[in-house]
């Protein structure tokens, strides 16, 4: 597939460009887009093409969970089997921002977005284009790294179109994004432990968590 790169404002992005992107997101494709650390390919995590596309786009394992974006905490709550009082200690704490959380997904969450393990991570980023496309969409998208499996992240939107030009349908290109990657802390089960550490400290969420 021909990849288009169009140019964006990250603080105050072009509607046309929002709307093209959503247009994208709704029929299925794969776009790459900036968020408030990183760049994520983004694609509806409730459309199985969508999902296969996204795989194969990385060359990721189908094993593998797709974390989400969501645009608020109500959005988040729709998509988890049960939600707890972590859960919104931590959102109120952390959200908007880097922290993704992983969850026991409900039961209208496809099992191959979930990497059929029955768990998703969320997170609610700080990004105006994250939220400029969510609104026009009004769901949750996948949102995983912008690279192939086993490369480094990309960070400015011609390194993603040099490294996934024919794999996607867009990228929005904001320049360079020098941002710490989200932290990974999975509260799916009795304990809660960090997955991947990044702009959130283990501390941090330790601090947070003794409210509970």
């Amino acid at each position: 597939m021909p990849t288009d790169l169009i140019e964006i404002d990250p603080l105050s992005p072009d509607a046309g460009a929002l709307d093209r992107a959503a247009e994208i997101v709704r029929a299925g494709g794969v776009i790459a887009i900036p968020t408030d650390a990183l760049y994520a390919l983004v694609a509806d995590p409730f459309n199985l093409r969508a999902i296969r596309e996204v795989y194969r786009a990385k060359g990721r394992e189908i094993n593998r969970a797709l974390p989400l974006l969501v645009a608020d905490m109500l959005m988040a709550e729709d998509l988890a089997r049960e939600v707890t009082p972590r859960f919104r200690l931590l959102a109120r704490r952390f959200w908007p921002g880097p922290l993704t959380m992983i969850l026991e997904a409900a039961a209208g969450v496809p099992l191959r977005a979930t990497g059929n393990t029955g768990r998703l991570g969320v997170r609610h980023a700080e990004s105006a284009v994250v939220d400029g496309l969510l609104a026009r969409l009004g769901q949750a998208v996948i949102a995983t790294s912008a690279n192939i499996s086993g490369h480094p992240t990309c960070r400015s939107g011609i390194e993603v179109f040099g490294m996934m030009d024919g794999r996607v349908d867009l990228v929005l290109d904001a320049g360079f994004l020098g941002g710490v990657g989200a932290t990974t802390v999975d509260i799916s089960g009795t304990d809660w432990r960090v997955i991947k550490e990044g702009a959130v400290s283990e501390r941090d969420l330790a601090e947070c968590l003794d409210l509970e």
